[in-house]
């Protein structure tokens, strides 16, 4: 008899799904949109109604129905979850209150208790793990800031102070387990709904970018991941934790005890392509229409003729600002009458790609570690104008790996490190990842890059900057 793992991988913009053979092999892939956040006043972030477990719901049902195999022949589901975010429950374990989304600017500070029909305060990871298996159970490595997490344990503080200052009581928390644990058994409504097999193990993750990190095959210092999503960033994984880092973030990683170090994101990362592709709107789809391609596809087969640089025109990705610099907004300099809707669409992705080398120079910079190559995974990844711009920038070969989910992948290696199918995690990246293509810098593109982004790129904010500052106060 054949045995699958199932991932998913809920997002930003869409919950994925996948099945796995043992050794990797992606044999079922099935996804799902969420509907577009909602944001009633400013700061405010919020999904609607019930739209994150839809997702998933609708995930698992549409992975299902491109899977030629026996549901029953399943053996565990390992559950992936959009990081960052925080979900208000009633006693039963349903919402209390919309799923408040990362970009919400309330995240910034603990939580504040005004609500008396709110018994929960958890994660989607949490909330998703409650609607698949009835247990308040969650993945320790799914929490961070204004949490009262123990790194040393992956347990709840003890500590009544730190309780209190994250503003939350012990009995408001879930009970937690570590990466590659088993949350609870999938309840049986789903069993008979999805067609697998009772006492089906759902199993714990961690926070979405470290699983990505999982499912990559990220295991040695000289390798880095770049994860081109709604929110775009990059991990290197460690062994130590550590205090007080300028330029990364040191987050829990998907391995129990380890760390990955995140460097400095771009908001509303790959957003800002598919905000292009509404500006373009009809004749998008019409154009790419005829050629009997994608819309992405179009646009890349476009982009691949327009000159490295886009003859000067500079993109800076400030289409979300951070809530210390509010004043920041999008900008592209340089336009002239060569320039076309495809050198747009060219500069952004360059903006991306010069944005994201300098957050990893500057984490770097302060770690002292040399990169040897580069794993670049997430929608963005599949755009070969894309992976060839980052391996241009930087001078080094970038792969990129086999499958629709890098992240759904790491949660299929956390089924099968529960399952013991593997002796541990690395044994099982070793066997479940795998290398689709890689791409070789260009050493001219890669001279021309690194003196646009030292001479233009880095100086750009000092003086649009001030610009900004006079223009905020009018349109705020």
């Amino acid at each position: 008899m054949s045995k699958y793992v199932m991932g998913i991988d809920n997002g930003s913009q869409s919950t994925k799904v996948a099945i796995f053979d043992l050794e990797g092999n992606e044999i079922a892939f099935g996804s799902y949109k969420l509907k577009e956040t909602l944001s009633p006043k400013p700061g405010v972030v919020i999904h609607p109604d019930d739209d994150l477990w839809d997702s998933v719901y609708g995930g698992i049902k549409n992975c299902l129905a491109n899977f030629t195999g026996n549901p029953k022949e399943i053996i565990g589901i390992g559950l992936c979850t959009i990081r960052c975010c925080r979900v208000l429950l009633k006693e039963d374990g349903h919402l209390a209150y919309p799923v408040i989304s990362w970009m919400d600017s309330r995240l910034d500070k603990p939580y504040v208790h005004s609500d008396d029909q709110v018994k929960y305060v958890t994660t989607t990871s949490g909330y998703l793990g409650f609607r698949l298996t009835g247990e308040f159970k969650d993945t320790a490595s799914n929490y961070e800031v204004n949490w009262p997490l123990d790194r040393e344990t992956l347990d709840w503080s003890n500590d009544d102070e730190v309780m209190k200052a994250n503003g939350l009581k012990r009995e408001m928390l879930f009970d937690l387990v570590k990466p590659g644990e088993k949350l609870g058994t999938l309840q049986q409504e789903l069993v008979h709904e999805f067609g697998l097999n009772k006492d089906i193990p759902v199993v714990a993750t961690a926070n979405d970018k470290a699983v990505e990190v999982l499912g990559s095959g990220i295991k040695d210092e000289g390798t880095i991941m770049i994860s081109l999503g709604t929110f775009i960033s990059s991990m290197l994984l460690r062994d130590e934790f550590s205090e007080n880092a300028n330029n990364f973030f040191p987050t829990l990683a998907c391995i129990p005890f380890k760390y990955v170090y995140e460097s400095n994101g771009i908001r509303r990362g790959m957003w800002t392509v598919s905000w292009f592709k509404k500006l373009i709107g009809e004749e998008l789809v019409t154009e790419s229409g005829k050629l009997g391609v994608s819309e992405e596809e179009y646009l890349n087969i476009q982009a691949k003729d327009v000159p490295v640089g886009s003859d000067g025109l500079i993109t800076i990705l400030d289409w979300l600002s951070t809530p210390s610099i509010p004043y920041r907004k999008g900008v592209m300099i340089g336009f002239d009458q060569r320039h076309t809707k495809y050198h747009i669409y060219r500069s952004i992705l360059e903006a991306i790609a010069f944005n994201i080398k300098n957050n990893i120079d500057d984490m770097l910079e302060e770690i002292d570690v040399k990169l040897n190559d580069l794993v670049v995974i997430g929608g963005g990844s599949k755009s070969d104008v894309m992976m060839q711009i980052i391996a241009d920038l930087f001078g080094l070969p970038v792969h990129r790996r086999e499958g629709s989910s890098s992240a759904c992948l790491g949660a299929a290696i956390c089924v099968c490190h529960y399952l013991s199918i593997y002796k541990d995690f690395y044994e099982a990246t070793s066997k479940m990842v795998k290398t689709q293509q890689t791409f070789v810098p260009n050493q001219n593109n890669h001279e021309l890059y690194n003196t646009i982004n030292e001479t233009v790129v880095k100086n750009v904010r000092k003086h649009t900057d001030e610009i900004l500052k006079l223009t905020y106060p009018i349109f705020s």
